[in-house]
């Protein structure tokens, strides 16, 4: 059977158009879905055969063996042509008078449909999930593979069918559809904790020479002064002013009142870095000119003139009979 000069065989519809994208016939309403608009010779061979409803049907490229399917708004086109919206015609890679094969199906009802966006730019709309929901209301079905697009806010959003379920192309008409997000083309990962621990520990390895810097606290760092008035010839340690208050303690008299002139021999006798326990009677005039001879010929004057100040115990043996 023939209509206008364009065969039709068999049972089914199975035709060759060639392809036109939906401005050549100032339909822009076509771009937000995937339906087409094909001659009316279509229109009734359909009508003659028993198919199933909604009208759903395979578009071909054997040149680049494409495959999609889409459905079908109106039958006005020109015999021998069709048209399609211009995203459908980029997924199949059609040009304007390019040949396109038209066959009728039937798609089971879809259950899941998982998409990836292009951009990120999709995830900053206030409310993507009613986007979606309202320009899919738009389609009959969708194929794995394919890239449709979502019109939003005078900006133009491609989505990639990356699975459906439970074939690899399904009927969306009056069905209720599970849908997952994957990430989207652009989106990068954000880096891993373990990669930034090298960079991390260098700032804390250049801040411990300056803790190390800030002054710390020293217990008994002051200056010590002699009870004669005289510079020390040396500033004292911890061990040395430790064993200075030891001796304060030891050469106290019976009144509780620390002579002068027995400190004084004691801080000259003193060693730096030892500790001397007990009065100056335990301890050998003999020794305490050897300690007194360590000390440079400096400090043998001013010792010298100590010997005409009081000195306890020091004086002459009297007699109380003359």
């Amino acid at each position: 059977m023939f209509f206008d000069g364009y065969g039709y065989h068999g049972t089914s519809f199975e035709q060759t158009y060639r392809c036109y994208p939906a401005s050549f016939i100032e339909k822009p309403q076509l771009e937000t879905g995937d339906k087409i608009i094909m001659p009316p010779s279509a229109l009734d061979r359909l009508a003659s055969l028993h198919i199933d409803y909604p009208m759903l049907f395979e578009l071909r490229n054997d040149v680049t063996e494409r495959l999609s399917h889409c459905g079908v708004l109106e039958f006005i086109a020109e015999e021998g042509m069709i048209y399609m919206p211009y995203w459908m015609m980029e997924n199949m890679l059609l040009q304007e008078g390019d040949v396109v094969q038209v066959k009728n199906v039937t798609l089971p009802k879809g259950t899941y449909v998982k998409l990836q966006p292009h951009t990120m730019d999709f995830l900053d709309i206030s409310n993507p999930k009613a986007i979606l929901e309202t320009t899919l209301r738009n389609f009959s079905c969708l194929t794995t593979g394919d890239s449709i697009m979502v019109a939003y806010n005078n900006k133009k959003y491609y989505i990639d069918i990356i699975e459906t379920k439970p074939s690899n192309a399904i009927s969306i008409i009056e069905t209720d559809c599970e849908v997952d997000f994957a990430p989207p083309l652009d989106y990068k990962e954000p880096q891993k904790p373990v990669a930034s621990l090298p960079t991390g520990k260098a700032p804390v390895q250049d801040e411990q020479p300056a803790a190390e810097a800030e002054p710390k606290f020293n217990p008994f760092t002051g200056v010590g002064r002699r009870l004669d008035g005289k510079p020390s010839k040396q500033q004292p340690s911890l061990s040395s002013t430790s064993a200075s208050k030891d001796k304060q303690i030891d050469t106290r008299n019976v009144s509780g009142q620390p002579s002068a002139g027995s400190s004084s021999q004691n801080a000259t006798r003193q060693s730096q870095g030892k500790l001397v326990f007990g009065a100056n009677a335990s301890r050998n005039p003999k020794e305490t000119k050897k300690e007194t001879e360590k000390d440079g010929k400096q400090e043998q004057q001013p010792k010298e003139k100590e010997e005409a100040k009081f000195q306890p115990f020091a004086g002459k043996k009297y007699s109380l009979r003359g």
